[in-house]
């Protein structure tokens, strides 16, 4: 007879839980039916975008492949503005700026602009790029401390060779950034900061081009550290 009572209460409880619940969905009947559809549009506007991007890149990837050819040609002119027929990388940036072609050619764009002299513009791209790369993200920074530099801002230059060579963390692009913000702080006569980065040169990049010549600059900033 126990058992029975047990099974009986069981099904009233179960009974009773589905009333329950039958009961929150008739309350709530309209929430939960805004909220699936909610989700829906969500998940739908989520793939219609990404459809979109996969096609719109793929006509920026069209248009880059004539603006790369010129600039490997260093006709950067025709690279950066496009030849009327195909677009530069500057109006690829702006039409496909929502996709990884468009913003690869932010980099592009400050590149040539950097090599035409046109600095604070060079930066405003370069600014602009933010794909995770492992070589051009440093790159890009490293331009920027080029520019900077090249208009009197050797402070500024300094740092961002700096981040490049900590970004770069290779022995190829390391001792190429370390060594520029070194000859600056020798230029500047800030002798102990350029030691230390030419030190950090030969012991951690000796192999390096750099590397194999650094000596002869760490002897001349001993001269004023001394």
């Amino acid at each position: 007879m126990s058992k029975k009572k047990e099974t009986g209460k069981g099904i009233e409880n179960v009974e009773q839980t589905l009333t329950k619940t039958e009961q929150f969905l008739e309350q709530n009947y309209k929430p939960l039916l805004y909220s699936l559809i909610g989700v829906v549009v969500v998940v739908g506007l989520f793939w219609l975008l990404k459809m979109y991007t996969v096609k719109k890149n793929e006509e920026a990837q069209s248009q880059m492949f004539t603006a790369e050819k010129y600039f490997s040609q260093d006709s950067l002119k025709l690279a950066l503005n496009g030849d009327g027929n195909n677009l530069g990388f500057i109006d690829i940036a702006d039409q496909y700026k929502l996709t990884k072609t468009g913003k690869l050619a932010n980099f592009y764009a400050g590149t040539c602009l950097m090599h035409l002299g046109q600095f604070e513009e060079a930066i405003g791209y370069l600014n602009k790029y933010t794909l995770k790369d492992e070589i051009l993200n440093p790159q890009a920074k490293g331009l920027i401390g080029d520019a900077n530099v090249e208009m009197g801002d050797k402070e500024e230059g300094i740092k961002y060779y700096l981040e490049a060579a900590d970004m770069a963390g290779n022995s190829f692009h390391t001792p190429i950034y370390l060594m520029k913000a070194g000859m600056i702080y020798e230029s500047e006569a800030k002798y102990a900061e350029a030691l230390k980065l030419y030190e950090r040169i030969r012991d951690k990049y000796a192999e390096s081009n750099e590397g194999r010549s650094i000596d002869k600059y760490i002897a001349r900033v001993k001269l004023h550290t001394d």
